[in-house]
């Protein structure tokens, strides 16, 4: 079940409404990944690395418990479950906003990725028919080795929805290496639970169970 949170007795009430009173309240924080492993199994097996990286993202999520936080209206919302929001491209160079329902197992998850990949490509939709809170915001940049990222953001409309954007897969020596970059609202998270989500993220990268 979501659980709402009593802001009045919150240990971080303070901290969440000084950044709160921010125009823009996010931090971000940009960290290579090494994918290996899981590029690796991937190829062995014939999946999709982008599915791979984006299942073991929303795995480690679910145990960050700051990363479920979301501001709604006055009350802040503890999400059970956070499901992938991911940016799809289409053959035609436009894109459409996805909403991948997560499931425990990589199979499952990949039946319901498939699914909604084949309906955006097979559309014109910019948005999807779900499209609440309890997601991430996931975007892929496959031609980029970035060090830094930025994101498009309308200021007058307050957004409390964690962003995470994968980049290009390049080889260093025998490894194969990801920049991976995370955006948070700051009165929700710390540097300490970014750090705990590229800990956990890369964990399930190494231990990627089909």
């Amino acid at each position: 079940m979501n659980k709402k949170w009593d802001i009045s007795t919150w240990n971080r009430k303070e901290i969440f409404e000084f950044f709160s009173t921010f125009e823009e309240p996010y931090f971000g924080i940009t960290a290579s990944l090494d994918m290996t492993k899981a590029y690796d199994m991937a190829k062995s097996a014939n999946h999709s690395i982008f599915l791979i990286y984006l299942y073991t993202s929303l795995r480690a999520v679910q145990n960050i418990y700051p990363l479920k936080l979301r501001i709604e209206g006055a009350e802040i919302v503890e999400y059970e479950t956070i499901h992938a929001s991911a940016t799809i491209n289409r053959p035609d160079g436009t894109f459409g906003f996805s909403f991948i329902q997560y499931d425990e197992t990589f199979s499952n998850f990949t039946i319901n990725a498939r699914s909604e990949i084949d309906r955006i490509q097979n559309s014109i939709n910019l948005f999807p028919e779900r499209n609440g809170n309890d997601c991430i915001h996931f975007s892929a940049l496959p031609w980029i080795d970035f060090t830094s990222l930025s994101h498009a953001r309308k200021y007058n409309t307050k957004d409390s929805v964690p962003k995470i954007s994968f980049g290009k897969i390049i080889n260093q020596g025998a490894k194969k290496m990801m920049p991976c970059s995370i955006h948070v609202h700051h009165g929700l998270a710390d540097g300490k639970d970014v750090g705990t989500f590229f800990e956990l993220f890369q964990d399930e990268l190494n231990n990627v169970n089909f």
